[in-house]
């Protein structure tokens, strides 16, 4: 069998763009198994498979899901599955995510939950109900019916968290935190504990997640440089500090993240 993947894009109803990112349809065909590293993002996602299993692998467990939720990490997180793959993917902004999924983000960080682990409404059937739909433009009204019951359950973020969450992801994560939480008027240690309730991380692992992802974009962006020159651009004090990142969020070197990610000689070398 010939390997062939297609993704399938939708433009968020826009009364619930400032909650959702994207949200993609997604099938992938191979051969055989289809291993992939996941690494930190700045999104919570959902996954709803339409009936295909997915095992996903990690330091904080284990388990195979047709549907989950995975919130912020600062550890990679390793899926598979066996050749054949339908799946919407919801990618969640982390103050929509705190919204819509009724509950502190705290809850999700560095870990992968199935069904049975939150009370959401629609959401243990809502993968059997997309496949049942003829095709992908009905899936994605059913989902966005149900991401729309979900949000007029949620309460909004903290005016000053959503402020705060803006100019650090505007500043891909060089926004000084001790500034942030005195532009805002809280004692630095309020501010962490209900920026941290409501995104996820606490305010300086998330503006590294930020950073990181900042430097793995220019990396993938054409006339980048030498890994020290993306370095310098994305806040890093040199080289090695970059790669001391890398490790520490993906198990992995800059060289060797870039190698399984894109295609050979797509990105400078060190």
């Amino acid at each position: 069998m010939d390997a062939s993947v297609n993704w399938v894009g939708h433009s968020p109803h826009p009364a619930l763009r400032g909650h959702i990112r994207r949200i993609t349809g997604f099938r992938e065909r191979t051969a055989g198994l289809v291993y992939r590293r996941e690494v930190p993002t700045d999104t919570i996602t959902l996954i709803l498979s339409l009936g295909d299993p997915i095992r996903i692998s990690s330091d904080t467990g284990a388990g195979t899901f047709t549907a989950f939720l995975a919130g912020l990490h600062e550890i990679p997180v390793h899926t598979e599955h066996d050749g054949t793959l339908r799946c919407m993917q919801i990618d969640l902004s982390p103050l929509g995510a705190y919204r819509l999924l009724g509950l502190p983000m705290t809850e999700l960080t560095d870990v992968v939950v199935g069904p049975g682990q939150l009370t959401l409404p629609g959401w243990p059937d809502l993968g059997e109900r997309l496949a049942a739909q003829p095709d992908w433009p009905a899936r994605f009204e059913l989902a966005e019916r149900t991401l729309f019951g979900w949000a007029e359950r949620g309460r909004a973020a903290d005016p000053e968290v959503r402020w705060a969450w803006g100019q650090l992801a505007r500043s891909h994560g060089a926004a000084p935190v001790g500034a942030l939480a005195s532009e805002v008027g809280w004692s630095r240690r309020h501010f962490t504990d209900r920026f941290r309730r409501q995104v996820g991380l606490p305010p300086k692992p998330a503006a590294q997640v930020l950073r990181f992802r900042h430097a793995l974009h220019l990396l993938g962006s054409p006339g980048a440089g030498s890994i020290a020159d993306v370095a310098a651009r994305a806040g890093y004090a040199d080289h090695s500090h970059l790669a001391r990142e890398v490790r520490r969020l993906t198990g992995l070197t800059p060289s060797e993240l870039l190698a399984e990610q894109a295609p050979e000689g797509a990105y400078p070398p060190d």
